[in-house]
């Protein structure tokens, strides 16, 4: 009885999986096959003929290839900002759980502020423009870093509180201090929680669509996202090319899911259990 139970709820669940995930897909996929007059139906049916080869060639070459400059802003901007993210907030979360204290205190909390409050579009504007940053790549990296640190300070913490402190004080006996410590003994332990930092904040960077919107404004640095805009207008939508590029941007993240999705699992595992 008990696993009759067990397997019509993994039925259950599979079936609303495929409907969620797998439904949505296959219509994109299959709207993004069709010309345009097809395309425009917005219907669940197989196209007459397949443009798939056609349409890609056309979204590459729309607008003077935007779509190959907004890859490599994206990349540029995804890179630049997992490494700061990876390095910067991996000492944060070390320095907090190894000196706790009144600043550790006051940065533990300014740490967990950054989940709770939401992020002012306007005075993020300002800083910027006084920082002459404003609508430029460095700035945008800066912004996601800033959104993106609370969630990997408080894993990296985690985790650290599961490497003993005697190892400090063995690798201090040995010569090490301050950041030899920390990148030849400590950094290589944090694999694990790294991998899962690097996967999601990727996947999240890579995919955003409001801050370059804000705070990237302007056809030179469009990203990835940004590029859904050529093929929409008051008049007249290309369906066929908005769901081709969906589908375009979609793979480097999707593939990058697919196939480190167990060390993502593994990573948030082991830092909440040994946290």
């Amino acid at each position: 009885m008990r696993s009759l139970r067990r397997t019509s709820l993994e039925v259950v669940a599979i079936l609303v999986a495929l409907v969620v995930f797998v439904v949505p897909f296959l219509f994109m996929f299959l709207t993004a096959s069709k010309d345009e007059n097809e395309s425009s139906d917005l219907s669940f049916s197989l196209p007459t003929h397949w443009r798939i080869l056609d349409n890609i060639k056309d979204v590459f070459t729309a607008r003077d290839g935007i779509l190959l400059v907004a890859f490599k802003n994206s990349t540029i901007l995804t890179v630049a900002s997992v490494t700061i993210i990876v390095v910067l907030c991996s000492m944060v979360g070390y320095v907090i759980q190894r000196r706790p204290g009144r600043v550790a205190n006051i940065a533990n909390v300014l740490v967990v502020s950054g989940l709770i409050i939401p992020p002012a579009v306007v005075p993020t504007i300002w800083v910027l423009q006084q920082l002459h940053i404003f609508k430029t790549l460095p700035g945008l990296i800066l912004v996601e870093v800033a959104f993106q640190m609370a969630f990997a300070v408080l894993l990296f913490r985690a985790f650290v509180a599961a490497i003993p402190r005697e190892l400090d004080e063995a690798a201090m006996i040995d010569g090490c201090t301050g950041l030899s410590l920390f990148f030849r003994v400590i950094f290589p332990l944090l694999r694990p929680v790294t991998i899962t930092v690097i996967l999601t904040t990727s996947v999240f960077i890579f995919s955003d669509f409001v801050n370059p919107l804000y705070f990237l404004p302007g056809d030179e640095n469009a990203t990835v996202q940004l590029t859904l805009f050529n093929f929409l207008s008051q008049f007249s939508t290309q369906y066929n090319l908005l769901f081709m590029n969906i589908v375009l941007v979609t793979i480097p993240p999707l593939v990058l899911f697919i196939f480190f999705n167990r060390k993502i699992v593994a990573g948030m595992t082991s830092g909440a259990v040994k946290g």
